[in-house]
C-alpha cells in the first residue's frame, strides 16, 4: 500500500503544478522615459520576461504596459533593474471609474489627461462626544434639554 500511496501522491504533485500557473493580467508602470533609448531599453526588459504577451510603451505618458501570465513585483523588479530607473505602479486610474471625483488630492496636477490620482476613500464617523451632543437636543431623547 505504500508505494501506491506514493504513486498517487505524485499524480497530485503534477495536476497541482498545472494549476499553479500564474492567471493572465495587465501590469501598468510608471516610467520616466525621455528619448527613444530610454523607451527601447524599458520595452526590452520587459518583453524578455518568461510569460509576457505583449508589451505596450507609450513615451508621452510615461507609461508601460505589460500583458501576460507574469508575477506584477517581478515585472516591477526587473524593470528597475534592467534599465536602471525609477519606476512604480501606475497610480492613477481613469476619470469616470471614480466615485467621489471632488476629494481632494484626486486632482494632481501631474496626472495624464483622462485620469486621476488612486486615493483611497475614507467615510467620516461620528465619535462618541459628538453622538452624545447631537442627541443632547433630540426630541427622540425624553431626557433631552429643550429650549423654547
Amino acid at each position: 500500500m505504500g508505494a501506491l500511496n506514493y504513486l498517487s501522491n505524485l499524480c497530485t504533485i503534477t495536476d497541482n503544478m498545472k494549476s499553479k500557473r500564474k492567471s493572465m493580467q495587465t501590469v501598468e508602470i510608471k516610467v520616466k522615459m525621455d528619448c527613444d533609448g530610454c523607451e527601447r531599453k524599458v520595452k526590452n526588459a520587459a518583453k524578455n520576461i518568461r510569460g509576457v504577451k505583449t508589451v505596450e510603451v507609450n513615451r508621452k505618458m510615461n507609461q508601460l504596459k505589460v500583458s501576460g501570465h507574469v508575477d506584477p513585483q517581478k515585472v516591477l523588479k526587473r524593470v528597475v533593474k534592467k534599465t536602471g530607473k525609477r519606476a512604480e505602479f501606475w497610480p492613477y486610474i481613469p476619470f469616470n471609474r471614480v466615485q467621489t471625483p471632488h476629494l481632494s488630492q484626486v486632482y494632481d496636477k501631474k496626472a495624464p489627461a483622462g485620469y486621476v490620482k488612486n486615493v483611497q476613500t475614507v467615510i467620516a464617523t461620528a465619535n462618541a462626544t459628538e453622538e452624545t451632543l447631537t442627541n443632547l437636543f433630540s426630541d427622540d431623547n425624553i431626557n433631552a434639554c429643550s429650549i423654547m
